[in-house]
């Protein structure tokens, strides 16, 4: 048996796999679930967990995908048990993505399953994306008029109004009236904790 100390590449290696093992033990998940919502092969996946095996970016962001996950916690320090995230106003960076400027509101840490962020939706914006992802979202107008629609159903949502709903329903956000909206949007891709409570 070899027991010669991990360099620091071989280590690192190591760790993801950790990970990874942990993340699909917490979904109670066979290698063959991962395997099926990957498009990756049940062996590259086992040899990926125990460390075998360098990943590469494709492998990686395919699994952070399955698992609902940010592709760059896959490589944060394990937390601490009772893991808390304190996002003070001065650190919290605005940042563009899809159509919408965003502020995130919490850690990106893997053991959170909500995913709460403060949105600006541009009043002068030209492309008229449609957002789609696992799970559910909550969404609640701070300012301006929003136009939220399902298909063919448009929603107006005012000051003070709130929407819950399927987010693996293509919807559109729409600022109305020449007015940029702002609203504070919570994601759950998937509720784990929840569903580890049946398992």
């Amino acid at each position: 048996m070899n027991n010669e100390p991990l360099g620091p590449m071989e280590a690192e290696i190591a760790r993801i796999g950790a990970r990874l093992r942990r993340l699909r033990a917490e979904r109670g998940w066979r290698l063959e679930d991962l395997a099926e919502r990957t498009g990756l092969s049940k062996a590259y996946l086992s040899r990926l967990e125990s460390g075998e095996r360098q990943p590469s970016l494709g492998a990686l962001s395919s699994v952070a995908r399955a698992y609902g996950v940010s592709f760059s916690s896959l490589f944060e320090s394990e937390p601490e048990a009772g893991n808390r995230a304190i996002v003070r106003a001065a650190d919290n960076l605005v940042q563009r993505g899809r159509g919408l400027l965003y502020t995130n509101l919490s850690s990106k840490s893997w053991t959170f399953n909500m995913q709460p962020l403060r949105v600006v939706v541009p009043a002068e914006r030209e492309e008229d994306v449609v957002y789609q992802h696992e799970g559910e979202q909550w969404l609640y107008t701070l300012s301006g008029r929003l136009s939220l629609k399902f298909g063919d159903v448009e929603c107006v949502l005012e000051p003070g109004d709130a929407a819950h709903f399927d987010a693996e329903t293509p919807h559109r956000l729409r600022a109305l009236g020449g007015r940029d909206a702002e609203i504070i949007l919570v994601a759950c891709t998937v509720p784990y904790l929840l569903l580890r409570s049946y398992l």
